[in-house]
């Protein structure tokens, strides 16, 4: 395949797509050949002249997913397509396709069971025959949940410690939302409350499975269980991406055969603190967040919320970006009884600061790291994917990932 880019970054025009471009612009080698794609050419241009100076002559592709032929021409013409148009449900499919037939390495950042289990089962398998990495949930969702749990399974064996059992992750976070990130989860919502298949599914522990049959019995954790308190006296709530992100790290351990054991039983929750204060945050943010779910699935309820929460294309201002963090504390314990902690972490907004670094990152792998990857095609997972090369892009970065025992 002759391409004219190695990484084409498709929605530059949206709030993410231009941090992810700006990313890139500062952080790609000298020499990445880089292209914008959207619907727009103007807008593509307006973009592209506000972005750092190494990005002034990028080209620019128009591309609309509404129209197959030109997300074709997209995927034929580079290596690496980056794609941030969401919600992916109603966009991402035509893309993921184009991928998979060219043999396109794909990177999005879905938070989207639905939509996943839907690309794995129409293009898995034309994209391990194209030599396709379609690497989906490239940011927050879900890449610190899946190499914190990739690098534990990996001290644990290199210690003799047998398969990982319980793991559990605790998330906190200081950072913004976007419109984007809410029209996806309305997207799910009413998918979900309309179609009893896709209820379903979308409870369903293992529904990322590649081999739904094939999974162990064990019993895995509610994703959003009652205010609780872990070993180490922290109060949690329920994380609103656990039902994406353990979907994510247990088709991960199957993809692998089940190297992180058979017997893993893998949840995630939001940290709120010590002490009677945390247990009060606790309460409230379940609360919370049962009442805020619950009104997005009803269609009165939602159109009062559609007043106050942010518009698709929208998103947190610099100021919140760049105050923002994020931090997991991902404990657990194997078969031969040793435990062991890992932690990722990172400055900037998680959902849009740090994403940009960790899609950025993922991309760059994708685009210039070859053999140093996993060797894998089709649909597949970051850890799966693109393993501890992504580990070591982004504590380059200036990402946070360590495992200690104990």
């Amino acid at each position: 395949m002759t391409t004219t880019s190695d990484v084409v970054v498709y929605g530059a025009t949206g709030f993410v797509g231009r941090l992810l471009a700006a990313h890139l612009a500062v952080h790609a080698p000298s020499g990445t050949r880089i292209a914008l794609a959207g619907r727009s050419e103007q807008r593509l241009a307006e973009v592209r002249a506000g972005l750092p100076p190494a990005a002034h002559d990028w080209p620019l592709v128009v591309a609309d997913s509404g129209d197959p032929g030109s997300v074709a021409a997209m995927a034929a013409g580079t290596r690496v397509v980056a794609t941030t148009v969401g919600p992916y449900a109603r966009h991402g499919l035509p893309v993921v396709e184009a991928c998979a037939r060219a043999g396109t390495h794909y990177a999005d950042l879905t938070g989207e069971v639905l939509f996943v289990r839907e690309a794995i089962d129409r293009f898995d398998a034309a994209a391990r025959e194209s030599g396709a990495r379609l690497v989906h949930a490239c940011g927050y969702d879900s890449v610190p949940s899946d190499l914190s749990v990739l690098l534990l399974a990996r001290r644990a064996a290199a210690d003799g410690a047998g398969g990982l059992t319980d793991v559990r992750l605790v998330a906190t976070a200081r950072g913004g939302i976007s419109g984007g990130t809410v029209d996806s989860l309305r997207g799910q919502l009413e998918a979900v409350r309309r179609d009893p298949a896709a209820r379903r599914l979308a409870a369903d522990p293992h529904a990322l499975s590649p081999d739904r049959d094939a999974e162990p019995a064990t019993r895995q954790p509610a994703d959003a269980g009652p205010p609780a308190r872990t070993r180490d006296g922290v109060w949690t709530a329920p994380f609103v991406m656990a039902p994406f992100n353990t979907r994510v790290v247990r088709r991960s351990n199957a993809l692998q055969d089940w190297a992180y054991g058979r017997g893993l039983r893998y949840g995630e929750a939001m940290g709120c603190g010590r002490g009677p204060l945390g247990a009060a945050s606790a309460v409230a943010l379940t609360t919370g967040l049962a009442a805020g779910l619950a009104a997005m699935s009803l269609p009165p309820a939602r159109a009062l919320l559609d007043r106050v929460l942010p518009a698709p294309g929208s998103g947190p201002g610099e100021r919140t970006r760049s105050r923002g963090w994020f931090r997991m504390e991902v404990d657990a314990q194997t078969e031969s009884g040793r435990r062991y902690r890992a932690t990722a972490a990172g400055p900037g907004d998680p959902g849009y600061a740090a994403t940009a670094v960790m899609l950025g990152q993922a991309v760059l792998a994708l685009a210039g790291d070859g053999d140093r990857l996993p060797e894998r095609a089709g649909s597949l997972t970051p850890a799966t994917a693109l393993g501890e090369p992504l580990v070591e892009r982004l504590r380059a970065a200036g990402h946070t990932y360590e495992v200690a025992a104990g």
